[in-house]
């Protein structure tokens, strides 16, 4: 029993006929064919699935595919691609922010988020407003470094405008 549905993902629009059960996360990683969002609790309360859903980070495994009718998702696959990749994406390599890489993609998409609500505005803001977003090498230190080079490079632009 499939349910039909119209999301916009990664810019590109998609009907799809999805199964009631089906989480955002497993749709992405099976049919979408999009591994880059990352599979790691399974339960909401790592991270490592964040993708973002009309601009707001959301955690892709706590979400039912079905309810997304007409949304935009953006996963890391949608931020920047190698040879142009986003500022963050840049930012965390220039910081290695990303050491073992597993938790890279949710944190990238967590940190677009970030941008996007607004909310941060010091060092202290950013590691609060991240840590829903686990690494389990400790990379926290360089995470907040890139973050805060794209807000001083970008102050106040959307991730969209970031990426431009």
């Amino acid at each position: 029993m499939a349910i039909p549905i119209v999301i916009t993902l990664n810019g590109r629009q998609e009907r799809l006929n999805v199964a009631p059960w089906v989480t955002l996360l497993d749709l992405l990683r099976g049919p979408m064919e999009l591994p880059g969002t990352k599979k790691g609790c399974d339960h909401g309360q790592c991270g490592a699935c964040t993708v973002l859903i009309d601009g707001q980070r959301v955690n892709s495994c706590l979400k039912l595919a079905v309810t997304l009718d007409g949304a935009e998702i953006t996963t890391i696959e949608g931020l920047g691609q190698p040879g142009n990749l986003h500022a963050l994406q840049q930012a965390f390599v220039d910081h290695d922010s990303y050491q073992c890489g597993y938790c890279t993609p949710g944190q990238i998409c967590s940190a677009a988020g970030l941008m996007n609500e607004g909310h941060a505005h010091s060092r202290e803001e950013i590691r609060e407003l991240m840590s829903g977003n686990l690494c389990r090498c400790g990379a926290y230190t360089n995470i907040a470094d890139a973050i805060e080079q794209v807000m001083g490079q970008q102050s106040g632009k959307s991730y969209k405008e970031a990426a431009e």
